[in-house]
């Protein structure tokens, strides 16, 4: 009877823990800082997958992505926060470090706070976390991967990379999946410059240039690569501390076929490292 008693006590607790009282389309979760959404999976946590989306995006459309379907069903919580910049020339936005530019809205710290605040409410491991993000929400994944790397466990951006002007290195290494269309012409590999000369998006070959510094690789060029199908690989894992992994594939402005399932992949094997 005792035994069942505690079993049941037990239970109770867990949901308490991981029972989602916001987070869906019509209730997102509020803090001080700002609001998101979440999906949970089945059972405790094992860690979570952050999802940034592009400039002038909203949240809750990617609550049905196809990263939020691959991260639950793998047991990781889901979690889409709402960048938003008030005043700004594009308000769902993100605090993407350029020239002349000062974000109105400090998502280095509202991004901390939802992971602090997903952990405690669900359970999710806070050293088990992925910040990724697309288009202008990948550059904000590479500005904190930059600026703040122990915040996520490991960093995904597609699409997007940091802005001009750059950085002559980063806090310290991180492991970086980055993923780019090779005929992107709307962040194109090298950037571009936007609103007459005001803005310029950084170059994605110096992004990697800064990291691979930051990290200690060995050498500029990858340590190995391949082609798999239409998808060029490029791999710096002989480096000090932290790896890079490069992925460009065929297409435009995007992320391509299955690339949550490898963006997973990719992300479970750095968690047992």
């Amino acid at each position: 009877m005792k035994t069942y008693i505690l079993s049941a006590a037990l239970a109770l607790i867990a949901s308490s823990v991981s029972a989602q009282t916001c987070g869906d389309r019509e209730t997102p979760c509020v803090i001080d800082s700002g609001t998101y959404y979440t999906v949970l999976p089945d059972g405790a946590p094992q860690g979570a997958v952050i999802m940034l989306h592009g400039g002038g995006g909203r949240a809750e459309s990617q609550l049905g992505s196809g990263l939020a379907q691959e991260a639950t069903a793998r047991g990781f919580v889901f979690v889409s926060p709402q960048g938003f910049q008030e005043g700004a020339r594009f308000e769902r936005d993100w605090a993407v470090k350029s020239d002349g530019y000062t974000p109105p809205h400090d998502d280095l710290t509202f991004l901390g706070e939802v992971m602090d605040k997903v952990a405690a409410d669900h359970g999710a491991p806070r050293d088990a976390m992925l910040l990724a993000g697309f288009s202008r929400g990948g550059s904000m994944v590479w500005n904190v991967a930059c600026d703040v790397p122990g915040l996520a466990r490991a960093y995904a951006p597609a699409a997007g990379a940091l802005w001009d002007s750059q950085p002559e290195t980063c806090a310290g290494p991180v492991d970086l999946f980055h993923t780019h269309g090779w005929d992107d012409r709307t962040v194109p590999l090298e950037g571009r410059s936007l609103f007459e000369d005001t803005v310029t998006q950084g170059d994605v070959w110096a992004s990697l240039k800064i990291l691979r510094e930051t990290n200690g690789c060995r050498a500029r060029q990858p340590s190995s690569s391949a082609v798999i199908g239409d998808r060029w690989w490029r791999y710096w894992d002989d480096c000090d501390a932290g790896r890079i992994d490069l992925m460009l594939h065929s297409g435009g402005h995007g992320t391509p076929e299955g690339w949550a399932g490898t963006t997973m992949d990719w992300f479970e094997t750095r968690l047992t490292e």
